[in-house]
């Protein structure tokens, strides 16, 4: 079973962290880290299909959900992420009903769905598992992001597309698309965040969010946010390498 589906689906807060250097490495050891689900980023890092599937592999050992971002709403790249084994996808830029309907139905096999069919992938055991075709979606989590002025306006109805699990939020796109680039904090993007947490949750979807700190997480987990990125992996590296050298005094 998908735990990051079924807890968003009660709402349960389930508390994550980014995944952007792009290696097996370090997914591991954050996989280990006892997170509810990481975030591998294909959006904003350097990730292909071939290095996502590594790091898949590596953290798949561990208790903990793996999500992934694709750079784009691609059917074709949605296609790939799953085939790999990814069953959550955090989906970027998304504006529209329409748009939310076709990133469903790239979600789905025919004929409720366009997604392409193969039998012998990793996500279906190489074929081990005789009723892959026809449950698969089951424990598909498709998260879709609200980062701009069209996706605020669509939030409601993009949420009661039959297949979206949640809406999720990029603060910092949503602030530039607002006019206030660079300042996530400003009451007008705090507003706006406010009303997708309402919008999803008025049509009994989750939503989500990335928080720039424990103190932020609160808060909008208080809010009514389920799914909350707490950091990443290079936000720990640069803070804590930062934080070492500054502790030596010299």
């Amino acid at each position: 079973m998908n735990r990051l589906k079924s807890a968003l689906a009660n709402g349960q807060v389930q508390y994550g962290l980014w995944q952007s250097l792009a290696s097996p490495f370090t997914a591991e050891i954050c996989a280990a880290a006892g997170f509810d689900w990481l975030l591998f980023d294909g959006e904003h890092a350097p990730n292909t299909v071939v290095t996502l599937l590594a790091q898949l592999q590596a953290a798949s050992a561990y208790p903990v959900e793996l999500a992934a971002r694709p750079p784009v709403g691609d059917p074709v790249l949605i296609k790939q992420y799953l085939d790999i084994g990814f069953r959550s996808l955090v989906i970027p830029m998304v504006g529209s009903v329409e748009q939310a309907r076709l990133l469903a139905a790239a979600t789905r096999f025919p004929p409720t769905g366009i997604r392409g069919v193969a039998g012998l992938t990793r996500a279906s055991g190489f074929g081990a598992r005789p009723d892959y075709l026809a449950r698969t979606h089951e424990d598909i989590c498709l998260i879709l992001q609200i980062e701009n002025r069209a996706g605020l306006e669509a939030a409601e109805e993009i949420a009661s597309v039959e297949g979206v699990d949640a809406l999720f939020i990029g603060p910092s796109d949503l602030a530039g698309s607002l006019g206030h680039l660079g300042n996530p904090g400003h009451p007008e993007v705090q507003q706006a965040i406010a009303a997708v947490i309402k919008a999803a949750k008025k049509v009994g979807k989750a939503a989500g969010i990335f928080a720039t700190s424990v103190e932020m997480a609160k808060r909008y987990a208080g809010e009514g946010a389920a799914m909350i990125s707490v950091g990443s992996d290079i936000g720990l590296l640069t803070s804590g390498s930062r934080a070492l050298r500054q502790s030596l005094g010299t």
